[in-house]
């Protein structure tokens, strides 16, 4: 239902006055043939959003997939064909492609990060720093590229973060009051800056401790102190390019917004490849 959603704004947004350029060259009976090809190497995803797109704006265009999410595709490799009205192939044509560029570029910087966590037996997740109205199809895409989900929305699981800690008036208090709401069963998850705070979250009963912005060096450190008393999760400030030093750090997990917020969207372009009539 929600995917439904997005495909529809998107279609309205792009298509909702009509295409003044293409009604006024071709006619219902027009048809074509097209294919969507990779213009740089890519992990694809988005193939399933894209055949719900051109279905929605004509459900009797013939889609042919040639490569499945996740796969590794290269510059120029063909990943979908495409038959039907000359119209509807074209007013399809760039919301379709905008989800799989977008996605793509997901799936590709997910893989890339994933590689480098997996060498260390760290898991790489995303975070909530997605497209507003766009986390399903963002957190599917981190999936396609071997990475995994953090939380979808707030509701999934309990996390005290700074803010949290503040209002609350100390990180002990805070968690007092998320077991004496939800009872011992969810796992609390504690965001922490430094060993003080570590050392009180331990003591409040902590199960996972979140290291936020702190160096390799400072992580490391932090770390050893945990000793195995909680998972860590280390987060805040991970690029690609110190994600190596992060995980020599020996944390469980490791999170970056980077995979989502800033991600640049892969390059896949539409060809139109005979005029059948």
């Amino acid at each position: 239902m929600i995917i439904e959603k997005i495909i529809q704004l998107a279609i309205e947004e792009d298509l909702g006055l009509g295409d003044i350029t293409s009604d006024n060259i071709f006619t219902a009976q027009n048809r074509a043939r097209a294919i969507i090809v990779a213009k740089e190497d890519l992990v694809l995803s988005g193939m399933d959003i894209a055949r719900q797109t051109f279905w929605y704006v004509d459900e009797t265009l013939l889609f042919t997939p040639l490569k499945k999410d996740g796969d590794l595709v290269k510059k120029g490799e063909k990943v979908l064909e495409l038959e039907g009205a000359t119209l509807s192939i074209l007013k399809g044509e760039r919301t379709a492609l905008n989800f799989m560029q977008r996605m793509s570029g997901i799936a590709t910087a997910s893989r890339e990060y994933a590689e480098i966590a997996q060498a260390y037996g760290v898991m790489m997740v995303d975070t909530r720093k997605s497209q507003p109205g766009m986390r399903k199809l963002d957190k599917y895409a981190v999936r396609c590229g071997g990475a995994r989900n953090h939380r979808m929305s707030l509701a999934d699981s309990v996390m005290i973060k700074d803010n949290h800690i503040a209002a609350a008036g100390s990180i002990t208090a805070a968690v007092r009051r998320i077991k004496d709401a939800i009872g011992h069963t969810p796992k609390i998850e504690v965001e922490v800056t430094n060993t003080q705070e570590i050392t009180e979250a331990l003591q409040a009963g902590a199960d996972i401790i979140m290291l936020d912005n702190m160096t390799p060096a400072q992580a490391a450190e932090a770390v050893q102190f945990i000793a195995g008393r909680a998972l860590v999760e280390i987060s805040g400030g991970i690029t690609k390019e110190n994600l190596a030093a992060y995980c020599q750090a020996k944390p469980d997990v490791i999170s970056s917004g980077a995979l989502t917020h800033s991600v640049p969207s892969k390059d896949l372009s539409l060809r139109i490849t005979e005029y059948i009539r």
